[in-house]
C-alpha cells in the first residue's frame, strides 16, 4: 500500500506555508535591498537607486571592526566555557542517578527559558552586589549562561542515545576514564558538541538584551547596530553589517542542522 506521506499536500496548506515563509523572510530581504540603496539618511520605497559604495564605506569604518572583533571574542570564549560546562552537566545528568537529578536538569535549562531581560537584570544585580566592574568578562559570563544550555541540550540528548554497554566494555578492557572518553564517548557525542557549539556561537554573536545589562562601555556588534539605528550616521552601513551578520550566523545554524539530523545513527544506538 502507498503510504499517506507520499500524497501531495492540499493546495490551501501549501499557500499557508508559503505565506508564513514570506511573512518571516521578506523583512530580511529588505535588509539586503537597503544595503545597496543610494539614499543615505532614510528608508524610501522603492529605493531611488542602487550602489555598492556602502560596502567600501563599511570596510573602512574602524568602529565596525572594533565591534565585530569584540563580538567574535565574546562568542568564542562563551562557547568554550559552554562546551566544557554543558558537556559535564550532560554527562552527570544522563549517566548517573541521584536524588534531585530532574530538578538540576530544570535549573540548567532555566536561563534560556527565562526572558532575556530577567537574566540581564539578575546578572547586573549580582555583579553590582559583588562589586564586579562591568567589562569584557561580565559580557562573557552573561552570554555563557544561555550558551551552556544550548550545548547541554545537544549533549544530553546524544548521551541518552549512547549505549552504556560501550562504556562498560571499555572500562572492563582496562581503559581509564580519559581513554574511554577519547575513544568511546567523544566519537559518539562529537557531532552533537560541534552542533551545540555552533548554535551557542551564533546566539552569543547576536545577543542584545543580556549584553545591554552586562556591558560597560564596550560595544558588541549588535549593540553598535542598535545605536546606529537610533542615532544614524549612514543608514546603509547598518544594513550592510546586518546582511553580513545574517549570512555569518546562517552558516553555523545550517551546519548544526545537518550535523544533528542523523543523530540516531551513532555507534551503539541499536544495542
Amino acid at each position: 500500500m502507498r503510504s499517506d506521506r507520499s500524497q501531495s499536500a492540499p493546495t490551501g496548506l501549501k499557500i499557508a506555508a508559503a505565506a508564513g515563509l514570506a511573512f518571516l523572510h521578506l523583512p530580511i530581504l529588505l535588509i539586503f535591498v537597503y544595503a545597496f540603496t543610494t539614499e543615505e539618511k532614510s528608508y524610501q520605497w522603492p529605493p531611488p537607486g542602487f550602489t555598492t559604495q556602502w560596502f567600501a564605506v563599511t570596510w573602512g569604518r574602524a568602529d565596525v571592526w572594533q565591534a565585530l572583533g569584540l563580538s567574535v571574542q565574546v562568542a568564542a570564549i562563551s562557547t568554550g566555557i559552554a562546551l566544557v560546562l554543558g558537556t559535564l552537566c550532560a554527562a552527570a545528568v544522563s549517566q548517573t542517578r541521584f536524588f534531585g537529578r530532574e530538578a538540576i536538569s530544570l535549573l540548567v535549562i532555566l536561563p534560556i527559558a527565562l526572558p532575556g531581560i530577567i537574566t540581564g537584570i539578575a546578572l547586573r544585580s549580582a555583579f553590582s552586589l559583588a562589586e564586579i566592574p562591568f567589562s569584557f568578562w561580565t559580557i562573557v559570563l552573561g552570554h555563557a549562561t544561555f550558551c551552556v544550555v544550548v550545548v547541554y541540550n545537544n549533549a544530553v540528548a546524544r548521551f541518552r542515545r549512547t549505549s552504556g554497554s560501550l562504556i562498560e566494555a571499555s572500562m572492563d578492557l582496562g581503559a581509564d576514564g580519559f581513554q574511554t572518553f577519547r575513544h568511546v564517548i567523544l566519537p559518539n557525542i562529537g557531532t552533537a558538541l560541534l552542533a551545540g557549539g555552533m548554535l551557542a556561537f551564533a546566539l552569543s554573536f547576536d545577543e542584545v538584551i543580556v549584553t545591554t545589562f552586562t556591558a560597560g562601555q564596550q560595544q558588541t556588534l549588535p549593540i553598535w547596530m542598535l545605536e546606529e539605528l537610533v542615532r544614524p550616521r549612514q543608514r546603509p552601513v547598518t544594513n550592510v553589517v546586518a546582511m553580513v551578520v545574517v549570512l555569518a550566523t546562517l552558516l553555523p545554524i545550517l551546519a548544526a542542522y545537518y550535523l544533528t539530523r542523523e543523530g540516531d545513527q551513532i555507534a551503539g544506538a541499536g544495542k
